[in-house]
């Protein structure tokens, strides 16, 4: 199936803030690829989006399983034969009590980057070959603010007061440095790598977090938005709705 209908795929599309950024870019009139690891648990979500017109495609993809990855890229070439965005949005939290500094389980930690950061790796070097068929190539990995070294180390900042953990903030901040590796890299193909941060949300992330208003919509938006940059647009940037976050 080859024609010139923006084609976009995002990991983890399934829920929360995956889900949001699926449903919105259907609604700008992409064909979107909703990345699953059980397509099976998202026929109904994709059922709904069709019955309001929404152009989305179920994709198999465990960010974890190289197997899988590779069978999702081989997919989407054989379809489609490119990729214009790509959305790493898949990520786990991990375990907080075991990833507290001085009570470490290793075992957690390896797992938060296995699809944190390895995932986003592995995903992104199975597309990439696609991206680059692509006039408009663009990835977008949803990081965190819990990343910015910036906003960790600084005293009067509301993160002063969480606890150190060694996985899911430092996952984010590894995410941040891969990103800023890719845009690099792929400057010259015109293929544009932004970070973005959804900010706290009312997701499954954050269940038992008072004080949470935002919605999994609003941090979405910002996704959006760095998926559909222009030409010459910004690459290698860390950002938020209302603005660039620290690194």
């Amino acid at each position: 199936m080859y024609d010139d209908k923006t084609l976009a795929l995002v990991t983890g599309g399934g829920r929360g803030i995956g889900l949001e950024v699926v449903s919105d870019l259907a609604d700008q009139g992409m064909r979107v690829l909703l990345g699953a690891r059980n397509p099976k648990h998202v026929e109904e979500t994709i059922s709904s989006l069709r019955a309001r017109g929404g152009d989305v495609v179920p994709v198999e993809i465990d960010v974890s399983d190289t197997a899988s990855i590779t069978r999702a890229a081989e997919w989407v070439d054989h379809r489609y034969g490119r990729l214009d965005v790509l959305v790493n949005n898949a990520g786990i939290a991990g375990d907080q009590a075991a990833q507290v500094a001085g009570h470490v389980d290793l075992d957690v930690v390896r797992q938060v980057f296995a699809t944190n950061v390895f995932g986003v790796i592995a995903v992104t070097e199975a597309m990439i070959p696609l991206l680059r068929r692509s006039r408009r190539g663009r990835i977008v990995n949803v990081s965190s603010s819990v990343g910015s070294l910036t906003r960790m180390s600084d005293p009067g900042h509301y993160f002063a007061d969480m606890p150190g953990l060694l996985a899911y903030p430092a996952s984010k901040t590894a995410l941040n440095q891969v990103t800023l590796q890719y845009a690099k890299a792929l400057r010259a193909d015109g293929i544009l790598v932004n970070a973005a941060d959804p900010g706290p949300c009312r997701t499954d992330f954050t269940v038992g977090i008072p004080g949470v208003e935002r919605t999994a919509a609003d941090g979405a938006r910002v996704i959006c938005d760095l998926a559909t940059l222009g030409h010459g647009d910004e690459t290698g940037s860390y950002r938020r709705d209302d603005g660039p976050v620290p690194w």
